[in-house]
This record gives structure tokens, sequence and C-alpha cells, in this order.
């Protein structure tokens, strides 16, 4: 069995569990190690217990560096009972570094796979910051195995023009995971009338104050015509008044977390359309990816609401799915939506459903693939020497 030791920016990140159930479906065993943003350490992750590198706080990069530099000097101690894994997967830049010191403290040479799925603002600065940013990204990340990314964007936008990673990269998208085989046809039916108030779902890592804002305006204008359903885990750096805010618009609440997958079919269930819009990091990581809620949200027959300019409506437009905006404005949002009826709606919701559900979803066959290109990976010479992984 391929053993797989998985480093990551946060053990209770809802993705870092997926990419865990994707690894042991494909036949893998897997050693989980990371920081966390919440108070205590996590338990197990798919039941795993991972190994606890401290705690992190979420939008705080000087305080991320200082956990790192400690991690670096403690990670030999932290892993020194496990076996050497076979591949090292770190997701995120700063794992990249501890993977390099896990391989010097394990006595190991074993390949490295970079994973990621975010391209962070300060990376493309063009001031002395970003430029150190993407020069240790470089050399961290000179003799990876692979790059596994989740949108073409991030690599025709970042990682070609740039030229930060030359190894081959897999593209594995933030796809539901289905534990069992993704069948060729499926049906839906709503747990709400086709008939208002018609429900957007905005689910997952919340972040965006403009997208708060915007809904909310468009829902007041629409007096009850439209509510909006907030599910999953507010950023409270970026808009720290977020319980506030939500309780005093009429038209919005808040589900709290939910979770994924035993929760999908149901809060999905509940809404007509998914919001697949985020300004976080407009003009740049906001319009590369293709987020989970894209196909979370078409996997359970939500219709989704994306700006037209961006990859995640440009993937729209080719399925000729969803509702797309040309401006982010309560008055385009009025203009796409404002009229809603019944039938509109269904013909929406059926161009979703038609779609294969393969473009959604991954299934263990998926999985096993993915494990065995790793496997192959594991099994090449490394080309760098154990005293230099340590660097």
């Amino acid at each position: 069995m391929l053993h797989v030791l998985y480093l990551v920016h946060d053990v209770s990140d809802p993705a870092v569990r997926r990419r865990v159930q994707m690894l042991k479906a494909g036949g893998a065993g897997v050693t989980l190690a990371g920081f966390r943003r919440t108070t205590s350490p996590v338990g197990e992750v798919e039941g795993v217990e991972p190994v606890d590198l401290g705690a992190t706080r979420d939008g705080r990069f000087a305080q991320r560096l200082g956990a790192v530099a400690k991690a670096a000097m403690s990670i030999g101690a932290k892993l020194g009972a496990m076996p050497a894994p076979d591949l090292i997967i770190a997701r995120n830049l700063e794992m990249l570094a501890l993977a390099r010191r896990a391989n010097g403290a394990l006595g190991a040479n074993v390949p490295i796979v970079y994973e990621c799925l975010d391209i962070h603002r300060l990376v493309l600065r063009d001031d002395f910051v970003g430029k150190t940013l993407r020069g240790a990204e470089r050399h961290l990340a000179r003799d990876v195995k692979l790059l596994v990314t989740s949108s073409p964007a991030f690599i025709a936008n970042y990682f070609e023009p740039f030229g930060q990673v030359g190894a081959p990269v897999e593209l594995i998208e933030n796809k539901y995971f289905e534990a069992t085989s993704v069948v060729a046809a499926r049906s839906f039916e709503d747990d709400s009338p086709a008939t208002p108030p018609w429900r957007i779902g905005w689910f997952g890592a919340l972040r965006c104050r403009r997208s708060l804002e915007l809904l909310a305006d468009f829902t007041r204008r629409q007096a009850g015509r439209f509510e909006v359903v907030l599910r999953g885990r507010p950023a409270l750096s970026e808009f720290p008044d977020f319980h506030g805010f939500v309780e005093a618009e009429p038209w919005l609440s808040f589900g709290g977390p939910y979770r994924n997958p035993e929760d999908m079919a149901a809060i999905y269930g509940q809404v007509h359309f998914s919001w697949a819009i985020d300004f976080f990091e407009a003009g740049q990581n906001s319009e590369w990816l293709l987020p989970n809620r894209l196909y979370e949200g078409c996997r359970f027959g939500a219709v989704p609401i994306s700006m037209a300019d961006t990859e995640t409506g440009r993937f729209l437009k080719r399925q000729d799915i969803g509702v797309l905006l040309s401006e982010a404005t309560p008055e385009s949002l009025e203009a796409m939506l404002g009229r809603m009826d019944q039938d509109r709606y269904r013909g929406l919701k059926s161009r979703v459903l038609a779609r294969n559900p393969r473009t959604w979803s991954y299934d263990r066959s998926d999985c096993a693939a993915f494990v065995e290109k790793l496997r192959g990976l594991a099994a090449l010479p490394s080309n760098f020497a154990t005293a230099e992984a340590a660097a």
C-alpha cells in the first residue's frame, strides 16, 4: 500500500477531509499532519489522527510564518515515530517548506507533490514581498515531482507566466466526491416549490463582504420574492460583524456549518440557486478559481449564479447553464432574476440536470487513478539528496 504523508495548512478544513477521503478510497494509507484554525487539536479526520503542528490564524500571514518556523524546528520529533512515507503531498506554500524539512528529519529521500488550490494575493504583488515569495516558491518547488491544482486559469495566469513550477501538472477540480460510482442519469425533486420565495444558497467558505452586501441589497429590493440562505464557515477576519449584519437583514439567514458530504443533498435541496461568485481577491484568485460550490450545487440540481467574465462564468457558458451576470450590481441581479417564474426556473434547472454527472463528481475510479499516478511517482528515484531536503 502506498503510504502518503499529507502536510496541510489547516486540518479542520473540509477540503482536507475530502482529499483524505479520495486518497483512502484510491487505496493509499495516509498520515495527516498540519496546522489548525481551531482552539483545540482535531481528534480525527476520516479515521486518521492528525499530527498537530500548532494553531494558526486566518488572514494573519506573519503569525503563520512564525508557526511554520517553529514547526520546522520540531517536525522531526513530531513525525519521529512514523515510518518513512513513500510520498509527501504538501498543501500550500508553507507546507512545501515543511515537506523538505520532514524529508530530512525522517532520514528519507521521498518525492514531494505540491498541491496549490489558491493563488494568494501576496505572491502576485509586484513589490519586494511578492518577488520574495515567488522566489521562495520557485526554490522550494525546484524538484517536486507533480503540481496539483484545481483550475486551468491558475496555470495560465500564474504558474506558466511566472515560471513557478517545472513539474508536470495534474488538474484535480473541486468536484464533489461520490462514495459510490457516478451514475449516468439522476433526478432531483425540490423540497421547495418552484414559486417565490426563490432561495439562493451561498455555502462553503464565506469570506466575501461584497457578495454579502450585494445579496442584502438585492433581497431588500425584491421585498421577499428572494431569500438567501448562508451555510458554512464565515471568515470573521474579513467581516467581524458577520452575524450582526445577517441578523439585521430580513431576507438573509445563516444556518451554521454543515457536513460534507453528509448534508449536501439536504442543504442544496432547500434552495433553487447557488451563489458561485467571489470578489474576495477580485481580478486575481477570485477570477481564476473554480469553487467547490460550483460543482456541489450543480451536482444536486441548484442553478448556479456567476459573473460572466470569470473562469467559473466561462465554464458555465461552455456548459450552457446557469445565470451569468455582466455587472456586480443589484440592478444586474434584478435584470437577470427579478422576473423569475416557474417555467423559466424549470428550464434553467433542467439544463443543469441534463449535464453528464461526471462533470460535477469524482468517484472511486478517479481516486484509484490518482493514487496510481502517485504510486508511479513514488517509484521514481529522487533528484535531491537527503541533506539538501533538510535545507
